[in-house]
């Protein structure tokens, strides 16, 4: 079948960074599922692990954690889905990824593709609606949500604009979103936040201007750069979500507010197969029943056309520039 990956961990913009190759179909067994890819999604993850060092590889590593497809064929152990059902899902950092015409992915981290978008646009959904859910229902545990305000840094990419949007909709959470470009503080009030700040200026003296003390503060980026920032603004006893990586963090700087600090990072479940891992089944069936009756919009604003090695490498720069608002998807590979 036909694939994109790896041999190299190369810069972008080396041909041989990735490259169109043939590898074996696989068949499932157990839990999994094997599904025709026919959309993916490009996630920052991509970039990392792509990122130039010296390891080399003796098959070629394929990556890709967003898709969706058409399930083909059901191991023994599958109960959810049937041939035929279509899917989406941001599958296991610990596979082989979905960059490839055919990928096995375990059942219980799979959802019923939403009726009302095209494959592609599916996909732009799974990874970050995962995170964005989890930072609010694991890490933040939040229920009502109302009297209470949410600072997300980092709002007009790919976790930020679903963090909006589920925060507006299932909860009575206030929503600051930080912005910096015309463009991007027109995307993140689009996606519904209640007040845009630019990360490029004091937050400090912006949301003070508000007359607001944060109770969770989502730092989607630059979370080193922002976090004295955040350790100021953050009501005593709050709580921080931290989804990137930074090299170093003071946390014990967050001790005189009894702070709470989590990581998310959502294929903790699949990795470590917790014994909660079917809670990505379940949240993403929630997630495309919201799509479908209107509650979420996409957060789709790029489609590269179909699945090569030219158009992953062109995803993967425009990722690595930073500027990216919202996601970026791909069509399946083109038929044989």
């Amino acid at each position: 079948m036909k694939a994109v990956g790896l041999y190299k961990y190369l810069p972008i913009d080396n041909k041989e960074s990735l490259i169109d190759v043939e590898i074996d179909r696989p068949h499932p067994k157990g839990n999994d599922l094997l599904v025709k890819v026919q959309g993916i999604s490009v996630n920052p993850v991509d970039t990392k692990v792509r990122a130039p060092k010296d390891d080399t590889e003796t098959t070629p590593r394929v990556l890709g954690w967003d898709a969706a497809g058409e399930v083909v064929e059901v191991g023994s152990n599958v109960s959810s889905f049937a041939i035929g059902d279509q899917v989406f899902y941001a599958g296991d950092i610990t596979r082989s990824g979905s960059n490839c015409e055919y990928q096995l992915v375990d059942e219980r981290i799979v959802g019923r593709k939403p009726t009302s978008l095209s494959f592609a646009e599916a996909a732009g959904f799974p990874l970050t609606s995962i995170t964005a859910w989890e930072i609010l229902s694991d890490s933040f545990k939040v229920n009502d949500g109302k009297g209470e305000s949410l600072l997300i840094i980092g709002g007009a990419g790919g976790v930020g604009s679903i963090l909006i949007q589920l925060a507006k909709k299932l909860t009575g959470l206030t929503v600051i979103a930080t912005a910096s470009r015309p463009e991007t503080i027109e995307w993140v009030k689009k996606m519904g936040a209640d007040h845009v700040i630019n990360h490029r200026e004091s937050l400090v003296d912006q949301v003070k201007a508000l007359g607001l003390e944060p109770h969770y503060v989502a730092s989607l980026t630059g979370t080193g750069q922002h976090f004295p920032a955040i350790i100021e603004l953050i009501k005593p006893r709050g709580h921080i979500a931290v989804i990137d990586d930074p090299e170093t963090l003071d946390i014990k700087s967050g001790k005189f507010k009894a702070l709470t600090f989590s990581w998310e990072f959502m294929f903790t479940r699949s990795m470590f197969q917790m014994s909660d891992i079917e809670k990505q089944q379940e949240l993403l069936n929630r997630v495309s029943a919201l799509i479908d009756d209107g509650t979420l919009i996409s957060t789709v604003t790029n489609n590269l056309g179909k699945i090569s090695a030219e158009t992953l490498r062109e995803a993967h720069a425009q990722l690595e520039s930073g500027r990216v608002i919202g996601k970026i998807v791909l069509d399946g590979f083109f038929t044989r």
